[in-house]
């Protein structure tokens, strides 16, 4: 059985945005018990990550050091058409990754007991972003 389903955030502009409650509610819908949920964000400045979900300093912590290893504004940078924060936000998104697969079992994602699911937006304006979910297994 195979089911893909869509999921759209509404960001605040930078930061990671806690998607876990929704891709479980779409795991559970699509009826497998053992399988894959592969997750894909739609956009070259976005991204998704398994983060710890219990302390917010660990996102935090996540995105000073994003901020240190690619700087807005860097001179570096030709590709600036949207801001200073276009080509770092490309960059931040082709560091971490723009999809993910999760393990299905009994029907429910298998993540670690602090394991969240994040859609991380590195761009500062607000944004919506799609995500496409394809569900497979039996």
């Amino acid at each position: 059985m195979m089911v893909q389903h869509s999921l759209t955030v509404q960001t605040g502009g930078r930061g990671t945005y806690e998607i876990t409650r929704e891709v479980r509610e779409q795991v559970r819908d699509a009826g497998v018990s053992t399988g894959l949920c592969h997750l894909f964000v739609q956009h070259t400045s976005a991204s998704l990550v398994v983060c710890e979900n219990a302390d917010p300093t660990v996102r935090r912590d996540l995105e000073a050091f994003m901020a240190h290893l690619v700087p807005d504004g860097d001179r570096l940078f030709n590709h600036t058409d949207e801001g200073p924060d276009d080509m770092p936000a490309h960059l931040r998104a082709i560091l971490t990754n723009m999809d993910l697969t999760i393990p299905v079992r009994d029907g429910n994602c298998v993540l670690g007991t602090w394991q969240g699911i994040y859609l991380y937006e590195h761009r500062t304006h607000p944004h919506q972003r799609r995500i496409t979910l394809t569900i497979s297994g039996e």
